[in-house]
Formats: structure tokens, C-alpha cells, sequence
């Protein structure tokens, strides 16, 4: 095993690619100890032979109609009538915006690069800082994937045996705990900077900018209820989702035929990067599991730690500092095999775990140095990466206080699986 991580390390401080850097140490480690290498190259196919995975690229596919389709403006001019009035008004639109559009991409960047560019502009012409909008934005596109559907949700289930309608259903809650806590930083800040807000809407105005955005409105209500009542599984609601989003587009004539082949392209493009990642992940995973490691690790942890609580101390710190040296798909794919054997022996449930792993990962997207969404954020803002990051600092420590939270508040995350399912 050191062979094997002492392999992946060195070829990631090398540059490569983290989905290389497993399939290639995977390799030499077999080579070493006069294994066939065809085993590893048969895991890596069956990685991403599965049924429930293609949900990835549906959703995926989804999330970009929508943006391409005007879906985004109507959203965010919803919550604008609808939370504009509060101080610090453009603010809290935009995460009640993340809020909904999380329920339709289930994608941090897509969130960022999506709504990024609307919601700074709003909030720039409208007075507030340029490096507080992009923080707010960056620190509420976070909240993507936690609230299904979720991309990470749909991996983290397929590496964990966790059913996926179960991680879609224990989200919701702590995703509003998260846009919640943003929304007390953003008041209390745009208080003491006395950032504008609107006026009260009247109803007319408030009932006409609903009736606008109420079809895309609909889109997560169709994906939950789907899968809640269950005429659907999770793979098919993904189905039903592209669907529907192309008819909205379509009708509000802002999405052309000619729109298309790029939009299928840039789905394709990142489709493939995660299902390669998934793939070469099964092979660095099977060498893993057939050396036992899962459970010496689990050994050796019980050995010092007891207590669920500690244990879930413990590993948050290590999952925050995954966070910021991993792209977060490679970290669950990875790390999912290993740790599930020590928190079923200290007693922690698997869905509360995955939520928390897939918090804490996600988390990681705004910290340097592989933050995604920082690199998102530079593009749709005229900020560098190293003044979003120092402005993203509040607004880190935020989500870690909502981590906090849902850590040590099981019951936000089982409470509505258990009751819907």
C-alpha cells in the first residue's frame, strides 16, 4: 500500500491528472507484484457500467439547458421579488437562486458558471462590493450539490451501496440549513455596510414574476416527486428533467435547434471526465479492497477512537483537508471505499456520513489550491483567483459553521428519508 499512495502522490505533485495518476499507479503496482494487468484495465470498464451512473450525464445535460435556455434569469428575477426587500435584498436572492437552481443542475460549477455572471452583475450595479458578490455567489453555488438531484449524491450512493432516492431525500434539510446561515452573514454584513435593498413588492408584481419562472419552478418538484412517489427511479427522473428542460426552452424561445450540438458537446465533454474518473477509480479501489485496507484502517481507528462524535471530528478534519488537494468526484470515488468500514464500526449512519462527506468536499471548491469554483468565479468576474479567495474566507468559515451543524444533528439529514421512503 505505501508502493501504491507513494505512486499517486508523486504523480500528482507531477501535474497529472488525478484520474491518470490512479490508473497509472494502479498499473505499476500490479507490475511490481506479477499480476495480469488485465484485471486492472476489466475493473476500470466495470467502473462505469452501471445503470444508476447514467443519471450523471442526464443531469448534467439538464443543468446545461437550463442555463443555455434563459432558465437562470427567470430564477434569479423570481427571488429577486421575493427576497429583494430583506437588507442586503440582491444577496439573499442570490442563494434562495442557488437554492433552486440546485434542484435542477446538482453541479457547484454549473451553479457558479450558470448564475455567476447574473448575480454579479445585479449585485455590482446595484452597489454592493465586487468581492462580496463573488463570495456570496461562490459560497452559495455550494449549496448545488447537496440539495438534489446531485451529481455527487448519485457517485458517492454508487460507491457506497446507499440508495440514491434516500441521498437525494437526506440533502434537502441540510441544504436550507446551509442557505440559511449564509443568509444571517449576508444580513447582518449588508446592515452594517448599508448595501441597498428593493422595495416590498406588490402582489401583482410578486404573483406575475412567479407565473413567469413557475415551469422552472416546477423542475425539482417533478425530480423529487418522481422519485418519492416512486414512478420513477433516480436514472429516469434524469431522463424526465432533460426532457422537460427542453421543452421550456424551447417554448420560451430562447433555446434554438442550432443551440444544440454545443450544448451536447460540453455535456459529453464533462460527462466523460467524471465517468473516466469513476473508472479509474474502481481499479486504484480494487487494489485497495483486496489488500484489506478498509478494515486495518477501521482496526487501527477503533483502536484509538471509540466515540462516534470524535471519530466524526476527526474525520471532517481529515475530508476538509481532502477537500482542498482533490477535485471532489476523485475524492469520493476514493476515499468512499475506505472510511465506510469505520463508520459503520463507531456507529455512524451511512446516509448522515455520505451527506457530511459530500459537505465537507464540496467545501473544498472554494479553497485553494483545486478549488473549482474559484477558477469558475475568475472567469464570470474581473477578480484574480488570489482576491477571491482572500474574500471568500468569511464566507468558508460560514459553510463550516453549517457542517457543524448537520454533524451533530443526525436527524437533519434522516428526518425526511425516513419519512418519505
Amino acid at each position: 500500500m505505501a508502493l501504491l499512495f507513494a505512486l499517486f502522490f508523486a504523480f500528482l505533485l507531477m501535474k497529472m491528472p488525478v484520474a491518470f495518476c490512479m490508473l497509472c499507479s494502479s498499473m505499476i503496482y500490479s507490475m511490481v507484484h506479477g499480476e495480469s494487468l488485465n484485471m486492472i484495465l476489466s475493473r476500470a470498464v466495470a467502473g462505469s457500467s452501471s445503470f444508476t451512473l447514467l443519471a450523471l450525464g442526464f443531469f448534467i445535460l439538464a443543468g446545461n439547458i437550463m442555463n443555455r435556455g434563459g432558465v437562470t434569469d427567470k430564477i434569479f428575477g423570481f427571488c429577486e421579488k421575493l427576497v429583494g426587500w430583506i437588507p442586503g435584498g440582491l444577496g439573499h436572492a442570490n442563494v434562495a437562486a442557488s437554492v433552486i437552481f440546485a434542484g435542477m443542475s446538482g453541479s457547484a460549477v454549473a451553479d457558479a458558471g450558470g448564475l455567476g455572471a447574473i448575480e454579479i452583475k445585479a449585485m455590482t450595479d446595484a452597489g454592493y462590493d465586487e468581492d462580496f458578490a463573488v463570495a456570496v455567489t461562490g459560497a452559495s453555488s455550494c449549496i448545488g450539490p447537496i440539495i438534489p438531484p446531485s451529481i455527487s449524491a448519485v457517485v458517492f450512493a454508487v460507491a457506497s451501496g446507499v440508495s440514491v432516492g434516500k441521498m437525494f431525500m437526506g440533502g434537502i434539510i441540510p441544504g436550507l440549513v446551509m442557505a440559511l446561515c449564509l443568509m444571517v452573514y449576508i444580513y447582518i454584513v449588508s446592515k452594517k455596510r448599508h448595501y441597498p435593498c428593493s422595495k416590498f413588492p406588490k402582489a401583482r408584481e410578486l404573483g406575475k414574476s412567479f407565473i413567469s419562472s413557475f415551469p422552472a419552478l416546477l423542475t425539482p418538484v417533478i425530480i423529487l416527486g418522481g422519485i418519492t412517489l416512486g414512478f420513477c427511479t433516480p436514472t429516469e427522473a434524469s431522463v424526465v428533467a432533460v426532457v422537460y428542460a427542453m421543452v421550456l426552452g424551447l417554448l420560451s424561445k430562447e433555446l434554438k435547434w442550432k443551440d444544440l450540438p454545443g450544448i451536447l458537446d460540453d455535456t459529453v465533454v464533462l460527462t466523460m471526465g467524471v465517468l473516466f474518473i469513476v473508472s479509474c477509480a474502481n481499479s486504484f479501489g480494487y487494489i485497495i479492497t483486496t489488500a484489506q485496507l478498509p478494515q486495518k484502517l477501521a482496526t487501527a481507528f477503533l483502536g484509538v477512537i471509540t466515540n462516534k462524535y470524535v471519530a466524526l471530528i476527526v474525520i471532517n478534519l481529515f475530508l476538509l483537508l481532502v477537500g482542498m488537494l482533490m477535485e471532489s468526484l476523485s475524492a469520493l470515488v476514493i476515499l468512499v471505499p475506505i472510511l465506510m468500514p469505520v463508520i459503520t464500526a463507531v456507529g455512524i449512519d451511512p446516509l448522515h456520513f455520505g451527506v457530511i462527506m459530500i459537505l465537507n468536499i464540496t467545501i473544498g471548491m472554494l479553497t485553494p489550491p483545486v478549488g473549482m469554483v474559484l477558477f469558475t468565479l475568475t472567469g464570470v468576474s474581473s477578480r484574480s483567483f488570489e482576491q477571491i479567495t482572500k474574500a471568500m474566507m468569511p464566507l468558508l468559515a460560514i459553510n463550516i459553521i453549517a457542517l457543524i451543524i448537520v454533524t451533530f444533528c443526525p436527524p437533519l439529514v434522516t428526518f425526511l428519508p425516513g419519512l418519505l421512503m
